[in-house]
């Protein structure tokens, strides 16, 4: 994309997203974000009825009678987007594709973030982490944030999504609000990695997917190729027997992935590419208020 291009694209994004965030989002994504987090505050003497699990053992040692942290709610939030990057987000029928929507979601979340005053930082990942960007505030970090998801190319196009998520709970040290934002088309289990992860942050799952991937139309011989592998072959969409076998499969992927879900104790929404993604975020975010 050429620069004069890019920036075009990139207002673009902030215009739409921007207008989203302070118009639409600002009250529910306050309600449903704001406060979750605690951070220690200061110590003070045990009394009766704390929480013993509270007790500052290195100052009750110096003092030699009990002591306990006290906590306060975070006047701000760190705010993390972790965006799959890998090949399958390339594909989208009619409308747009699925990068696309998502570029628009994360830029959507990213410029609520910052109204409300919190950090923003992105992780993007394939199969691997290719890219960390730091948590930081400001317009002109968001800017750079979008035109990375506008013109960001993986060396990947696999997915892993455990990868992404143990990076998250490593490398983020305090809590934080996180967007998993991705296809979720991977066969790999990562129920376990995800349910760490959401007890130390607060994980929010956003699936963008195509009516294609959930639906094959009846066009007779078709090419497909996996953007992922790479690999090519001949699909007869004209058989009712391999779309109910298509569409067999799709069932059985959103079932596996709200088990996931579900277990890991993670809040989540899908969107399709030719819906309507604020609708959509509107009822996440009215869910968790």
């Amino acid at each position: 994309m050429e620069t004069s291009e890019l920036l075009k694209r990139v207002r673009q994004i902030e215009i739409k997203t921007k207008g989203l965030s302070n118009n639409i989002f600002a009250g529910e994504y306050h309600s449903a974000f704001k406060g979750r987090g605690m951070a220690f505050a200061e110590v003070r003497e045990y009394q009766y009825g704390d929480d013993i699990r509270d007790i500052e053992w290195n100052v009750t040692a110096r003092f030699n009678k009990p002591f306990v942290k006290v906590f306060e709610e975070e006047r701000e939030l760190t705010v993390m987007l972790c965006v799959d990057v890998s090949g399958s987000l390339e594909f989208g029928s009619n409308v747009q594709t699925k990068r696309r929507m998502q570029t628009e979601i994360a830029a959507t979340l990213a410029f609520s973030a910052i109204q409300n005053n919190d950090k923003i930082g992105v992780i993007f990942f394939s199969d691997r982490i290719e890219k960390f960007i730091p948590p930081k505030k400001g317009r002109k970090h968001i800017l750079y944030i979008i035109r990375e998801l506008l013109e960001f190319k993986p060396e990947s196009n696999r997915t892993d999504v455990a990868c992404a998520v143990e990076y998250l709970t490593s490398v983020i040290k305090r809590r934080c609000t996180a967007f998993l934002l991705s296809d979720f088309i991977d066969d790999k289990d990562f129920r376990q990695p995800l349910t760490i992860a959401n007890r130390k942050h607060d994980v929010v799952a956003v699936q963008v997917y195509d009516r294609r991937v959930a639906e094959l139309p009846d066009v007779g011989l078709m090419q497909v190729r996996d953007a992922e592998t790479g690999e090519e072959m001949l699909v007869d969409t004209g058989s009712k027997k391999v779309r109910n076998m298509h569409a067999a499969w799709w069932r059985g992927q959103q079932n596996r992935l709200r088990e996931i879900f579900t277990r890991s104790g993670v809040d989540n929404v899908s969107v399709r590419t030719d819906h309507d993604y604020v609708t959509a975020l509107m009822g996440l975010f009215k869910q968790r208020a």
